[in-house]
């Protein structure tokens, strides 16, 4: 299906120089972020406390958060959860409180604010150790994604597509993470779902653009390699539209009307699947050609016929 189809290819490489130092220049930027700034790691990385109550009618966040400040609380994160009236309040640890009467504390001081009662409805603790693994666990995983997509893409094309597809996925991870060091937005186990997701995300518009890649070299012998991934990329286009805009409605409609608890997590999302159309198409094709991908690579030569000898 397309909804629309350009007859003339698009001269993407020859702007692949221009794009790619841009791509070095962002990338840089998100490193340096990233190591001046950090990560702004939620209580399930850290470790703290967390705490759902209840109320009978919609509860208002901001008196909450005033309340909590007062108490001594000022780095409380408090958010809706699952429903406007449920209310799930994240407490950091600090050396100076008991975290077996810190739910107590919570409680009378939300018993303070004018308004509906609030009703306990759960309380976890999550110590430091099991922050440090959550942590671990989750680099592991990241690295383990990593390794599996070079693997599918070495086996079901060649190495320079494993290369640069792996580069163009890393290089919108890290963009991703430096938006949340620059900004100091929390990053939290969503967040991190997010992120795995737009590496296998960003990896199908590769495969996507490396296939036609390779049925054009094997049609169109006469083509050059630059001409090959112009025709290729201007080829998908349509479909990139489709796909791409079909999934950002909907991570649009959980990052306008999901609420707090999906903010985060939508927003990676969003930023993660604009800079993938853009390192698929502009950074991880460029890199082919420079690693020198050819019409040999995927054509095998023919046989020569023995002569019979008489």
């Amino acid at each position: 299906m397309e909804f629309f189809r350009i007859k003339k290819d698009i001269p993407f490489m020859r702007h692949a120089l221009l794009f790619n130092i841009i791509s070095l220049i962002t990338f840089v930027l998100a490193v340096f972020f990233l190591a001046t700034r950090g990560l702004h790691l939620s209580v399930e990385f850290t470790g703290g406390t967390l705490i759902e109550v209840s109320y009978t009618e919609a509860a208002q966040l901001e008196p909450i958060r005033q309340a909590l400040g007062t108490e001594g609380y000022p780095d409380a994160q408090v958010q809706n959860f699952g429903s406007a009236s449920d209310v799930l309040i994240r407490l950091p640890n600090r050396e100076d409180l008991d975290t077996n009467r810190v739910s107590e504390r919570v409680m009378s001081t939300l018993a303070t604010i004018d308004g509906p009662t609030a009703e306990l409805r759960r309380v976890e603790f999550v110590g430091p150790q099991v922050g440090k693994e959550l942590a671990t666990d989750g680099a592991m995983a990241l690295l383990l994604v990593i390794i599996g997509i070079m693997l599918y893409l070495a086996a079901r094309f060649e190495w320079r597509f494993a290369v640069s597809a792996i580069v163009a996925n890393l290089h919108d991870v890290i963009i991703i993470l430096g938006f949340f060091a620059f900004f100091q937005w929390e990053f939290s186990l969503p967040v991190l779902a997010a992120v795995l997701a737009v590496l296998g995300y960003s990896v199908n518009e590769s495969v996507v653009v490396f296939d036609r890649v390779r049925e054009t070299f094997k049609k169109k012998r006469s083509m050059t390699t630059p001409d090959v991934l112009n025709h290729a990329i201007t080829s998908t286009i349509s479909r990139t539209v489709i796909t791409h805009g079909s999934t950002q409605m909907m991570v649009l409609a959980m990052l306008i009307f999901g609420g707090e608890t999906l903010y985060y997590f939508a927003l990676a999302l969003t930023i993660g699947i604009l800079f993938g159309i853009y390192s698929s198409v502009l950074v991880a094709s460029p890199l082919v050609m420079w690693l020198g991908v050819s019409r040999e690579q995927f054509i095998k030569p023919k046989k020569e016929k023995e002569e019979a000898v008489v």
